[in-house]
């Protein structure tokens, strides 16, 4: 795989490719005709430019599951220490589990940073004891659970469309209007079916899913808003950072003092930077994943952002080497490649 530094990468997307990832990232399901109006180019540019970017692997518009109904504990940081040389091999055998949301080669102690989602049907401890350190290469585990995340993925917004154009295409969110679900067994299979179309390509449409599912368009367009409204399903971009200006991807751990950490975070929660924002068992109670335009952003965001508050006492932080998996679909340089099967059960 070609790797490049930064301000050497390919230009694989454009000034209108971008404009398309920066709306997508306000509203997923946004139709193709709002979105080209919004941006001020006809609809067959839009419809073009947006399937030339999904058949290249650049992007793909997924729907992110409620993990309280996917998995089956809270889910953990893992910070892998390999031997000398056997990382690659450990990340391999890593990658073959499916309840591993999120994994990248990381600077630092460790070499292996990893987001494990204990999936239904899959057992904590015997992931996190056996079946993980049993991996050839693996030295040593450090495993830290996630409490409660103030900021996730979806939020994130690649910010480059003037007020205007993101006042318009705020209106074709979808609200989390509803009562969130209880559990998986609450839906009928079809709705079980649909949630599963809208995690595969969060923009399908109502008659895309009746074709898939065997029902009815209106049936399947209700099916569609009950789980975007109660937020069993949220849509979101997935995109390699770098090719929308952000090669440098890190994550930082915060030693805070226990009265500051809800100050902390309220503060965090809007940074441009920032993607995931959460507390977490240790020693450091808030850790973050952020991306940054190269190293002296992510220096200012250390020394400044963080080093000018009292209430922080120490940071630790690791930048990504290689970016492997992230939200169960695997990457290869810039391309993203196939969802990770069997993450949604019951």
């Amino acid at each position: 795989m070609q790797r490049f530094p930064p301000g050497e990468l390919p230009a694989l997307l454009d000034a209108t490719d971008l404009d398309i990832v920066a709306a997508l990232h306000i509203a997923p399901r946004v139709p193709t005709a709002v979105l080209a109006d919004v941006l001020g180019m006809p609809t067959s540019t839009a419809n073009r430019r947006l399937a030339r970017m999904q058949q290249d692997h650049l992007l793909r518009t997924v729907g992110r599951y409620a993990w309280q109904l996917i998995t089956s504990s809270n889910p953990f940081e893992l910070w892998i220490t390999s031997a000398p040389g056997e990382s690659r091999a450990v990340l391999e055998q890593l990658l073959r589990i499916p309840d591993v949301q999120f994994a990248m080669h990381a600077s630092g102690p460790a070499d292996i940073y990893a987001n494990l989602y204990p999936l239904r049907g899959s057992d904590p401890e015997e992931l996190l004891t056996e079946r993980i350190p049993s991996i050839p290469g693996v030295r040593a585990i450090d495993s830290r659970m996630i409490l409660e995340s103030a900021k996730v993925g979806q939020s994130w917004r690649f910010q480059r469309l003037a007020d205007e154009q993101v006042a318009t295409l705020e209106q074709h969110r979808t609200p989390v209007s509803e009562p969130p679900l209880r559990s998986l067994d609450d839906l009928s299979e079809l709705e079980f079916q649909t949630m599963r179309a809208l995690g595969a390509n969060a923009r399908v449409s109502a008659a895309e899913v009746a074709r898939q599912v065997g029902t009815s368009a209106s049936t399947a367009s209700r099916a569609i808003r009950m789980l975007l409204a109660t937020g069993a399903v949220s849509p979101r971009v997935e995109i390699q950072p770098e090719l929308v200006g952000y090669p440098l991807n890190a994550v930082v751990s915060i030693d805070v003092r226990p009265r500051a950490v809800q100050s902390l975070l309220d503060s965090l929660v809007d940074h441009p930077s920032v993607r995931l924002l959460s507390t977490v068992t240790g020693d450091a109670p808030v850790s973050l994943y952020a991306v940054f335009a190269g190293p002296a952003d992510l220096s200012r965001f250390v020394l400044d952002d963080l080093g000018s508050r009292r209430d922080v006492r120490s940071t630790s932080s690791v930048v990504a080497l290689r970016l492997q998996r992230r939200y169960w679909i695997d990457r290869d340089g810039h391309h993203l490649g196939a969802q990770v099967e069997g993450v949604l059960r019951r």
